[in-house]
């Protein structure tokens, strides 16, 4: 099988349109093994990835990935994607990051955020003042930062902990955080 450019599709994986809400969950690091598993860095907790569960990746290109096995391992996740047999099949996905349907996540508990949600929000503070936009959210190891950024592209960060943040309205796309604008 070959994709629209002529090129071959590496095994397993499969040709169709890509759904809109795709989030870059991880990217493939090595092959596992001989038998076409592959190892792979999410960008999250092994134990809580979407990727163990998830049964359809989606690479770069728009090709997706079936997956027959996915389970922790260490610090990563070994995966079996289908129709990848050997240690080769497996090297030729290496350096590719993984997509997931935003559909795939589990359901949010009522006091948890995916970070991804957060990501085009507008931050306030208390006084209304405003401070930008999330842009994106980094992990630093103690808790993650929002990393903002207003109209004429001035970028703040504010950690995102209890002690600052003051609310999260996913709907209304809107952060309240205790944080000023000379911060």
């Amino acid at each position: 099988m070959r994709d629209t450019s002529g090129q071959p599709l590496p095994p397993g994986t499969v040709p169709e349109s890509p759904p809109a809400d795709l989030v870059e969950v991880g990217r493939v690091i090595d092959a596992y093994g001989i038998r076409g598993w592959v190892k792979i860095a999410p960008f999250n907790d092994p134990h809580e990835s979407v990727l163990r569960t998830s049964r359809r990746w989606w690479l770069p290109d728009g090709r997706s990935l079936a997956v027959e096995r996915a389970r922790v391992h260490s610090a990563t996740i070994v995966a079996r994607p289908t129709g990848v047999e050997t240690r080769e099949a497996a090297l030729a996905l290496k350096g590719l990051t993984l997509r997931v349907s935003r559909a795939d996540f589990p359901r949010d508990r009522p006091d948890e955020v995916f970070w991804i949600d957060l990501v085009g929000c507008s931050v306030v503070n208390p006084q209304g003042d405003a401070l930008g936009r999330v842009d994106a959210v980094e992990d630093h190891g103690a808790h993650p930062i929002l990393v903002l950024r207003d109209e004429l592209g001035v970028e703040r960060m504010i950690p995102f902990v209890d002690a600052h943040i003051v609310s999260v309205d996913l709907k209304a796309r809107a952060i309240v955080a205790e944080w000023q604008l000379d911060y």
